[in-house]
């Protein structure tokens, strides 16, 4: 009987054992809206499947600091409790990642990982143009934002509220291991089982995590999410940005064509919605805007090439200024900068400098081509009317003054299916 009894005792923790759960997801890269949108969707369907904690596998350069906000919040107010894990060996949790880690309900890292280097001007949205002194002023309202802000998710956490404010103030970036010594995490683990094993029984908001052998149920990212993970990059702006560009005034140039308008059109949206995410430098787009303007002028006007000279400086100064080259995760590389620059001045000088003269050429087909012509009278012509033969054809052709037959006319103008005629010297 009392074995009997423990068989069942022990089916019963076995069950209740194979039964804890615990979500993982894996984050590689850039910090941006769709990162923000894959945590906060993850977090819920984490609640959904009643999971012991949603495990974040972290490895980031940084990101924008809209996003990084967002995903803090949605830690703050998480009923799941989040477990951040800076991991493989050799992965970083930079910048933002800083804050995104230090936020987490337990932060735990691999061995040979780092964290830190927090300072404002690595997270995106930092505004990168403008005069010297209205950007010191507001680089110094944005660090002592981010101070305050990593201060409080610290004291929070109950971290190392010191070292957070100096990875701000002075861009501390520490191992590991000394990241544990300084208590600005709360574990190191190896791997995954290992991370598993040394969660389990940690009490996390009065509760202990039951983690040990749990089953790890991967969340991916949905295939909107991955699109605009990739779309949100200063190289896809660029090239929307070119494309648009390219598809418009094709449009303008060569109306009725359709596809060039749509496609520019589209182009053109999607850039707008990138610049009102990625951390855009106006003065760059004026002088991209100048460069358009340089190029068009110098079709319709005899500067011998001047003002596409002075565009193509434009243009490449704009480019090189349209993000923040001081920012690693931001920088425009000069292999699409030259490239598309020369492109472009190649695209308006060859392709619409050519559509355009063209547009302004005399006709050189229909009935306009017969103005000038000299032709012999068949029939005398006078205000009522006679006949001529020109091009192939019997015309109609009327005269102010009466014409006799054979004599030869020069054509004056045409009307619908009737030629003005004159006597030639009048």
């Amino acid at each position: 009987m009392r074995v009997a009894a423990g068989l069942i005792l022990w089916c019963l923790w076995a069950t209740s054992v194979a039964a804890e759960k615990v979500c993982l997801i894996k984050i590689d890269g850039a910090i941006g809206p769709a990162t923000a949108s894959y945590i906060s969707r993850s977090i819920d369907e984490a609640r959904t499947q009643n999971a012991q904690c949603l495990v974040i596998q972290l490895n980031t350069p940084g990101g924008l600091l809209d996003s990084t906000q967002k995903i803090v919040q949605s830690f703050l107010g998480s009923s799941v409790p989040v477990v951040v894990y800076v991991a493989p060996t050799g992965a970083t949790a930079t910048s933002a990642g800083c804050f995104i880690t230090v936020a987490a309900s337990v932060a735990a890292m691999a061995p040979a990982t780092t964290i830190g280097a927090a300072h404002p001007v690595s997270i995106g949205g930092f505004p990168s143009g403008g005069e010297e002194k209205p950007d010191d002023t507001m680089q110094k309202m944005l660090e002592n934002f981010s101070v305050s802000y990593i201060e409080a998710i610290a004291g929070k956490r109950q971290r190392n509220v010191e070292w957070a404010k100096s990875a701000v103030k002075e861009s501390a970036s520490i191992s590991a291991e000394k990241a544990l010594e300084l208590k600005v995490i709360d574990l190191i683990a190896i791997d995954m089982p290992d991370l598993l094993q040394k969660l389990n029984g940690r009490l996390v908001d009065g509760k202990p995590l039951k983690t040990a052998g749990a089953e790890v149920a991967e969340i991916k990212m949905s295939p909107s999410e991955r699109v605009f993970q990739k779309l949100w990059r200063p190289e896809v702006m660029f090239v929307l940005m070119l494309i648009a560009i390219y598809g418009i005034i094709g449009e303008l140039t060569t109306p009725g064509a359709i596809l060039p308008g749509v496609v520019g059109a589209i182009a053109l949206l999607l850039a707008l919605y990138l610049a009102a995410i990625l951390p855009v430098n106006v003065t760059g787009l004026v002088l991209i805007a100048l460069a358009l303007m340089l190029f068009v002028f110098d079709i319709y006007a005899p500067t011998h090439g001047v003002l596409t000279v002075g565009g193509v400086i434009s243009f490449l100064i704009g480019s090189l200024m349209l993000f923040n080259r001081a920012d690693p995760l931001f920088r425009l590389s000069l292999s699409y900068i030259i490239p598309a620059t020369l492109i472009t001045a190649a695209f308006f000088v060859f392709v619409i400098g050519k559509g355009l003269r063209a547009q302004r050429l005399p006709v050189k087909v229909g009935a306009e081509t017969l103005i000038g012509k000299t032709v012999a009278t068949l029939t005398p012509i006078d205000s009522h009317g006679g006949r001529i033969f020109v091009e192939g054809e019997y015309w109609n052709a009327v005269s102010d003054r009466p014409i006799e037959k054979d004599q030869p006319v020069e054509i004056a103008a045409v009307q619908g299916l009737t030629l003005t005629v004159k006597t030639k010297g009048d």
